[in-house]
């Protein structure tokens, strides 16, 4: 009688271990076939490159393919959406950007939950959005430029990469904080946008500084200030926003890796370990500062902190801003 007890309870131990088992195995065997990185956008942007910085070392490191697929449409939700439908193990990565963390707030319906949908695999790289100008236009500062705006209500227009896209946003902050009637001009993206003001056209702009970095250097665009709490390295002579008397302006780009919920947490720390080496590597952090970038790498619950905190943020913003769902 005591032997069949203790195979009893044998047999009731091995079953309750068996499930952690075998996660732990699959952890430890992953990967064992080829790994998507989702980009939302078009190819050549700021999300590709990151995604094609690090697919190539994952693939070195663990022999099997980290691949790029682009999916550009319907402002990032439909790359989005596609990830968030796929299977939680390891094989579909998102690259993400301020869309994911203000969508919510912007599209009526959304086929994902950026909160509930998805686990945080890290926070990668952030940059400033920036306050441009066509280098024709008469204000040399953002005092001047804000004393030009209030002398001029609705005469003034500025560019941004879309509707409810975080330059945008960053735009409208900036426009309630000194209460200024500028006009907003979207554009379906920020290439066209920075075209525009180039032209002179919509002769104010605000973009993501790895958009418009180029631009700048070539004398083509005057940088203002920037949104970070301070200077972009690459950038030392522009001020930032607080220096140039607009404090509590700050707002970043940033980019992250997201896997679909319910990814295990065992394959989730392998790939923030080898992502946070591969972006720790001198060659890496070189890349993305010359395209205005700054390597700030997150642990997954810092992340989901920070999505969190930020999609508050920004729908408390298009609130303000009145800025209208789009249906």
């Amino acid at each position: 009688m005591q032997a069949l007890r203790r195979q009893f309870l044998r047999l009731v131990c091995a079953g309750a271990v068996l499930p952690v088992t075998a996660r732990l195995a699959g952890a430890q065997t992953y990967p064992t076939r080829s790994v998507r990185i989702i980009v939302p956008f078009a190819a050549g942007g700021p999300a590709t490159v990151l995604a094609h910085l690090i697919a190539q070392p994952l693939s070195e490191v663990w022999g099997q393919s980290f691949y790029v697929e682009n999916l550009p449409a319907g402002a990032s939700n439909v790359g989005t959406a596609t990830a968030a439908k796929s299977p939680p193990d390891g094989y579909t990565l998102l690259i993400v950007t301020p869309s994911f963390v203000i969508n919510p707030s912007v599209y009526a319906k959304l086929a994902y939950d950026p909160i509930k949908d998805f686990t945080p695999v890290m926070l990668a790289v952030t940059s400033p959005h920036v306050l441009i100008v066509n280098p024709s236009f008469p204000a040399k500062s953002v005092k001047e430029l804000v004393a030009l705006a209030k002398a001029n209500p609705g005469k003034y227009s500025y560019a941004s990469a879309g509707t409810g896209q975080s330059a945008q946003l960053a735009a409208e902050l900036f426009k309630l904080a000194f209460g200024l009637d500028i006009v907003h001009v979207p554009f379906n993206g920020g290439a066209p946008a920075m075209n525009s003001t180039v032209g002179g056209h919509t002769p104010i702009a605000f973009n993501a500084l790895p958009s418009a970095a180029a631009l700048i250097k070539e004398g083509k665009l005057r940088a203002l200030a920037v949104t970070s709490a301070e200077r972009a390295p690459e950038f030392p002579d522009v001020p930032t926003l607080a220096e140039a008397g607009a404090p509590g302006q700050v707002s970043l780009f940033f980019q992250g890796i997201v896997a679909p919920a319910g990814t295990p947490k065992e394959i989730v720390h392998q790939l923030h370990r080898e992502i946070a080496r591969i972006l720790a590597r001198p060659e890496a952090k070189e890349r993305l500062a010359a395209i205005g970038f700054t390597v700030t790498v997150s642990s997954p619950e810092e992340f989901q902190a920070q999505i969190k905190s930020e999609t508050a943020r920004w729908a408390k913003v298009i609130r303000e801003a009145d800025i209208k769902k789009v249906e």
